[in-house]
């Protein structure tokens, strides 16, 4: 399967204490995590300049060729970044929110010393026009270093659903600090409802279980983004990280074009040790499935969100409070099913 959010993984070195998660016995001995595809809007921000000047572009559909357009003409009285040169070298970025990881950046060529800058270069994707009509485009501004410590200038967010697409001219609009919804991840990607058990080794008799065992039961999703007008073809795919191998890799089902799918599956890992479950993490991701690449749609991480694994810094164990709140609850309440409705989040 390739997935556009593609996953990463690296080896460290085996430690004595390393034990082994899976359906099957499998090496805990990879660290795994989510492409930068789905990073933050603003990653690599270092900058700390007021947002100042103004933007002018212009928005079109193509609905021959099916093709959003953004024609960036060009922008007036930037922030200066270097004060002591009196230079900015400034480029425009867009996004479509909140389906980052499918769409992807669109960005212009880097206009150097100016603060009015001139591009008239037009930014395209091919997308369909009823799920355009979903999205939010962001358009940003930014200072480009050679070193890619890129400083945040400014943007205006637009709501496509509102927009008025007989408006095809040139307009000015103020660039504005960054949007707090931006900023904090807020994009309603659906809700899972799960449940999910621990059994200790020998709680149900003697060497039974022979090791711990994780149960999860995903139930159902909620309100998925639905990416194309067919609907949306989904599934869910789990690994108890660190393990990336296939021991750990397991899916549902796919259901077709439903935006709330009941998938009623249930996964069991064992070789768990109790002590195990403070560096260990299950992470689910829900994907939309289609026949060149999957889409990924969002997802949740359950562990105690401690940073650390096995004593080694990862950026997975990233668990929000309500995450963190489940698996507490799990670890305390042995043989005892925990439910769960969770939030999906990019990861």
């Amino acid at each position: 399967e390739s997935d556009t959010a593609s996953e990463i993984s690296f080896q460290f070195n085996k430690h004595k204490k390393t034990p082994s998660i899976g359906s099957h016995s499998s090496d805990m001995a990879s660290v795994s995590s989510v492409s930068g595809s789905v990073l933050s809007v603003y990653s690599g921000d270092f900058g700390s300049v007021d947002a100042q000047g103004t933007v002018e572009f212009a928005l079109d559909y193509d609905e021959k060729n099916r093709e959003f357009q953004v024609h960036v003409s060009q922008c007036k009285d930037l922030a200066i970044v270097d004060e002591k040169k009196g230079r900015s070298d400034p480029y425009v970025k867009t996004y479509l929110l909140p389906d980052k990881a499918r769409m992807g950046k669109r960005k212009t060529s880097v206009k150097k010393r100016t603060v009015n800058p001139i591009y008239n270069e037009v930014l395209r994707y091919k997308i369909e026009k009823m799920v355009l009509l979903i999205q939010k485009l962001n358009l940003s501004v930014w200072h480009n270093d050679p070193l890619g410590r890129n400083s945040f200038l400014g943007e205006i967010e637009i709501d496509l659903a509102s927009w008025d697409w007989s408006n095809t001219k040139l307009n000015w609009y103020l660039l504005k600090p960054r949007s707090l919804s931006a900023v904090n991840g807020v994009d309603h990607r659906g809700v899972m409802s799960l449940s999910i058990k621990y059994v200790p080794p020998g709680s149900l008799g003697p060497k039974n279980p022979p090791s711990g065992e994780v149960h999860i039961w995903v139930k159902d999703v909620k309100d998925l983004l639905q990416l194309r007008p067919s609907g949306v073809d989904s599934f869910v795919k789990c690994y108890v990280l660190p393990d990336t191998s296939k021991k750990s890799y397991q899916k549902t089902r796919v259901i077709k074009r439903d935006t709330n799918p009941v998938f009623n599956h249930t996964i069991v890992y064992d070789g768990f040790h109790t002590e195990d479950l403070k560096d260990a993490c299950v992470e689910l991701t829900v994907w939309d499935h289609e026949k060149l690449t999957n889409h990924f749609l969002g997802g949740i991480r359950l562990g105690l969100g401690t940073g650390l694994s096995y004593g080694i810094s990862v950026d997975w164990m990233d668990s929000t409070q309500e995450e963190v709140a489940f698996w507490q609850e799990m670890m305390s309440a042995a043989n005892e099913w925990i439910e769960g409705l969770l939030p999906l989040r990019s990861l």
